[in-house]
């Protein structure tokens, strides 16, 4: 696997760079955005590792711009700042995926296998859709059909990584890491409740429902 490494941190990239060497991938390394981005845009990547915090452009403005360039190439981005509304500005960017700083290395590269077994499809950078489920990232706005849906911060944050994720089950710690971050225990409700505040926006009116329990597993939104 071809990965891109974006991190101006030289002692961690080199850590991280020699771990993914060892794995057998091939590794090329930028220490700030604006290399950065040239090489997602120049070059045929299998993953992009992209940290948030970067000298000049930072890593959320990186991902942007690929994402407006039509540039599909999965990315996880690493970040120092913990909170909700970071983690879900670099999703709004067009982010697969992110992972806290510090991190366990076997974590890092479990999510690069799961990224790279997921086929990332062209995307508009501005909407995503599941069925006739229409998510507006840029007015952050939600309809179904010609129904507008009016969603809290929270519920919008939610649907956007599950339908981010359409067709893929996420675990309970997964939705609850993604959009609550460490604000909450690992066996807290909170996921169970607001995907019942979704089911009710979302879902309550049609014949066929888009929210989906995997029994035992989480959640997933599908066709």
């Amino acid at each position: 696997m071809r990965v891109l490494l974006v991190e101006d941190e030289r002692r961690l990239a080199h850590l991280v760079k020699r771990v993914l060497e060892e794995e057998g991938h091939q590794v090329e390394v930028a220490h700030n955005g604006q290399d950065g981005l040239s090489l997602g845009l120049g070059g045929e990547f299998d993953v992009i590792i992209l940290d948030i915090l970067l000298p000049g452009i930072d890593g959320v403005e990186v991902c942007r711009a690929l994402r407006k360039e039509k540039v599909d190439t999965p990315i996880l981005m690493l970040t120092a700042l913990d909170s909700v509304e970071d983690k879900v500005r670099g999703l709004d960017a067009g982010a697969d995926d992110y992972l806290p700083k510090p991190f366990a290395f076997e974590e890092l590269l479990a999510r690069l296998r799961a990224l790279s077994r997921r086929r990332v499809e062209p995307r508009d950078p501005y909407y995503l859709q599941v069925g006739d489920l229409v998510l507006d990232l840029k007015r952050r706005r939600a309809r179904r059909g010609k129904r507008e849906i009016d969603l809290s911060p929270r519920e919008f944050a939610l649907l956007e990584v599950l339908m981010r994720n359409a067709g893929r089950v996420l675990t309970r710690s997964q939705i609850l890491d993604r959009v609550w971050g460490y604000d909450f225990a690992p066996d807290s409700n909170v996921v169970d409740v607001y995907i019942a505040y979704l089911r009710r926006k979302v879902d309550k009116g049609h014949s066929k429902a888009l929210i989906h329990t995997i029994r035992g597993y989480g959640y997933m939104i599908s066709e």
